[in-house]
């Protein structure tokens, strides 16, 4: 569907959105975090209907635009016209968590080599770097299951997640939750430097430095205080604005 059709037939919030999404995916790939066509990021649309925005499954997330993302509900049914099918892997894991935490407006789910190594050590994510602070604040595990398809795994998948804002799924990959796909991004940049320190520190072959416990408990405030509640306000205009210097193919 044209963007003009889209446009026509969305408010201007949701545009937004959608913009903002579309944006986010091509993020993902310039950081080289995407997986192929393999993995997902949702946001809610606004208003009263669980509905939100996935992306249609067979593209690339460079080629990603606000138009070709696809409207699904939690049933995985498209509320809107699309010639695009999406991932059921995908929609197993993020109907689960938007269904069941109203401020998870982002899902973010990669699978980026450094953060599937970190998942598969029995220790997952170590307190050695000032970014691993920030996700050991809000951090919880999920055993693997298999691919994602069963929806049995919704309930354990939920309880796991909790109230944090990241989830490292075991022998798998990374996922982070926020109100905003600003915010989720920025926290799954945080997730995956930790990570990335982490194997490259282990590689290195001596002994790591864990940081004091205390300055754990504190990193959930210092965080808000840095990035003012995250990237919203800071690192993600900055980011967009690059994106529309290389490419600003994605508000299309």
């Amino acid at each position: 569907m044209s963007e003009d059709a889209v446009r026509a037939q969305v408010g201007e919030e949701e545009w937004r959105l959608r913009v903002d999404l579309a944006a986010c995916y091509r993020l993902v790939a310039r950081f080289h975090w995407d997986d192929l066509i393999f993995t997902h990021i949702s946001a809610r649309v606004p208003g009263p209907d669980h509905h939100f925005l996935i992306n249609p499954y067979g593209m690339l997330f460079s080629e990603i635009t606000a138009s070709s993302l696809v409207k699904i509900d939690l049933q995985g049914r498209k509320v809107m016209d699309s010639a695009h099918d999406i991932n059921p892997a995908g929609f197993v894991i993020h109907s689960a968590i938007h269904a069941a935490r109203e401020d998870a407006r982002c899902v973010l789910h990669v699978h980026t080599l450094n953060g599937v190594a970190v998942s598969a050590q029995q220790g997952g994510v170590r307190p050695i770097s000032q970014q691993s602070i920030f996700v050991l604040a809000s951090l919880g595990y999920h055993a693997y299951e298999g691919v994602a398809l069963n929806d049995d795994e919704k309930p354990r998948l939920v309880r796991d997640l909790g109230d944090k804002t990241f989830l490292m799924l075991r022998n798998h990959g990374l996922l982070t939750v926020a109100e905003s796909v600003a915010d989720a991004f920025l926290f799954m940049y945080l997730f995956e430097s930790a990570c990335t320190i982490q194997v490259r520190a282990q590689a290195g072959g001596g002994e790591l430095v864990n940081i004091d416990p205390r300055i754990i408990a504190g990193a959930t405030a210092q965080a808000k205080q840095v990035t003012r509640n995250a990237g919203g306000a800071l690192a993600w205009p900055a980011l967009l604005r690059q994106l529309d210097r290389e490419d600003a193919s994605y508000r299309s």
